[in-house]
C-alpha cells in the first residue's frame, strides 16, 4: 500500500505500508530469544489432520452429517488463521527527498499491528503532511525520524 502526498510546505512524501511475516525484534528480546520456528504448528496440524482423517474413517456410513455442522466446523477451524493473518504487524514508512532548498531528505518509520489499522494510520500521517508538512505532528503515533 503506496501513497503520494503533498506536504503543506510543497514537498512531495512517499507513505508506504508492507506487512512483515515476522514479528520485529526488540531490545527486550534479544535475551530471551529462542523462537522455536514453524515446526510446533505444523505438528499441531499434521495430528489435527490425523485425527480428523480418523474420525471420518471409523464413523458409520449410516450417520447422516448436516451441511450446517461442517460449515461451523470449517469456521471454527479457519477463525485462528484468518485472525492471524489480519493481526500481522505492518512496517509503515513515511519518507521525503527533500527539496534543492531548505528542506532536508526525511525518513519516518513504524509499526503498526493489524489490516484496518494500517489503513487508519496511513490516512492520518497523509493528512498531518498535507496539513503540517509532517508526519507526526503530536507525537502519538507509531512513526519515529530516522537518520
Amino acid at each position: 500500500m503506496t501513497r503520494l502526498v503533498r506536504g503543506g510546505d510543497g514537498r512531495q512524501w512517499t507513505v508506504r505500508a508492507r506487512m512483515e511475516w515476522t514479528n520485529p525484534a526488540t531490545a527486550d528480546d534479544f535475551e530471551h530469544d529462542v523462537l522455536g520456528g514453524s515446526a510446533p504448528g505444523v505438528v499441531m496440524a499434521g495430528i489435527c489432520g490425523l485425527l480428523l482423517v480418523a474420525l471420518i474413517w471409523w464413523t458409520p456410513s449410516v450417520v447422516v452429517v448436516p451441511a450446517w455442522l461442517v460449515l461451523a466446523l470449517f469456521i471454527v477451524v479457519m477463525f485462528f488463521p484468518v485472525r492471524w493473518a489480519l493481526r500481522r504487524p505492518w512496517t509503515v514508512v513515511a519518507e521525503t527527498p527533500g527539496d534543492l532548498d531548505e528542506h532536508p531528505p526525511e525518513r519516518w518509520v513504524g509499526q503498526v499491528r493489524g489490516v484496518w489499522r494500517v489503513r487508519q494510520e496511513a490516512a492520518r500521517i497523509a493528512r498531518n503532511i498535507e496539513v503540517y508538512a509532517i508526519p507526526d505532528r503530536d507525537g502519538v503515533g507509531p512513526l519515529q525520524p530516522v537518520e
